[in-house]
């Protein structure tokens, strides 16, 4: 069977370190280990409408972001699909069919579905298209048999519950879909990365992200601003590295050779923190060490962005030829689904 790839992020703003440490950055490695028949990408602007119907533009602005943050990252085109979710009809129609096979009470035991809807305050005021996105991502990975699918934690559930419609399929009418495995972040510090603010999830609706594109300037006004631990109020005082957010961030980005570059008084982060927790280390020190460091990891991002950027013809071109390679492969996985089903009618010459 081939390895493949199903992966992507809803286009509701620029990305974020979140992303870049939790899936950009393997979707990059995934992507050069030539391990992988064919690496779909997709820019879910359909599903970012299930909870943005009265904000297009906020969609429809965000797509060539998402995609700049794609390339400036290391996306190459060449080696992967890349493509936006609404220009394939076809993944509208799996959908439609999925439907019949998941009840509204296994949807309603969803704990993503459950989170994300206490999150957003819809209380009753739930929107269709929200409430069935695990059945509308089971679309999207099976439309390109995906049999790899990375994800954080919290999308484990989505995952299982593209796998039971797949299996409801495949025993109710013909083997025709593949079931997906979640693939999760190797380094479990970066499968969420913590807000500005220590809330536990960097998101861009709580705005306290540092965005992938930030200017230089940004970035260190915003660690400046980065919660440490409240019981650190002088630097002779024991602190706290657990749920600090600025050592979280140092244990997702920081390497044995950025101390040497920019931190010599210490050899590696272990020593970094233990200073920190017996005192005598101040947050001033530990948070322009981590502003070097994502610096120095995010300014030759930044410099290719700006070069895609200046032609945004050609983005738009690639995510075109994408979205048309994207679409003739749905377009086979769905009349496979439609035979499967007998209701491939004319070219299969069922009425009789």
């Amino acid at each position: 069977m081939k390895d493949i790839i199903l992966t992507g992020d809803r286009p509701t703003g620029k990305l974020h370190l979140g992303h870049y440490v939790g899936s950009l950055k393997r979707r990059v490695l995934m992507q050069n280990s030539g391990e992988f028949d064919k690496i779909f990408i997709m820019v879910a602007d359909a599903q970012a409408l299930t909870d943005n119907a009265d904000d297009i533009n906020k969609v429809r602005n965000n797509i060539s972001e998402v995609a700049l943050d794609y390339l400036s990252c290391g996306l190459d085109p060449n080696k992967s699909t890349i493509f936006i979710q609404s220009l394939i009809p076809e993944l509208c129609e799996l959908t439609f069919y999925y439907m019949n096979l998941v009840t509204v009470s296994r949807l309603q035991r969803n704990p993503t579905v459950k989170n994300e809807i206490q999150l957003r305050g819809f209380k009753q005021s739930i929107p269709t298209g929200f409430f069935t996105y695990p059945i509308s991502q089971a679309a999207d990975i099976t439309a390109f048999k995906a049999n790899v699918v990375p994800v954080g934690e919290d999308q484990l559930p989505m995952i299982e519950q593209t796998r039971e419609i797949v299996r409801s399929f495949n025993s109710l009418y013909k083997e025709v879909l593949v079931e997906p495995q979640a693939v999760l972040p190797e380094n479990e510090l970066c499968a969420r990365l913590p807000g500005l603010d220590g809330a536990a999830k960097m998101s861009k609706s709580l705005g306290n992200c540092i965005y992938i594109s930030d200017s230089e300037k940004d970035i260190k006004k915003k660690v400046q601003s980065m919660f440490t631990d409240p019981t650190h109020l002088r630097v002779e005082d024991p602190g706290h590295t657990e749920g600090n957010a600025v050592f979280t961030y140092l244990d997702a980005f920081s390497k044995e050779e950025h101390f040497s570059a920019f931190l010599p008084q210490y050899a590696n982060l272990d020593e970094l923190k233990a200073h920190y927790r017996r005192g005598g280390l101040g947050d001033g020190t530990v948070k322009k060490f981590l502003n070097e460091i994502l610096q120095n990891e995010l300014r030759p991002i930044r410099e290719k962005r700006e070069v895609f950027a200046k032609d945004l013809g050609e983005v738009f071109n690639i995510l075109k030829k994408g979205s048309e390679v994207a679409q003739s492969v749905a377009a086979q996985t769905l009349d496979e689904v439609k035979s499967a089903m007998g209701i491939n009618y004319f070219k299969d010459n069922l009425l009789k």
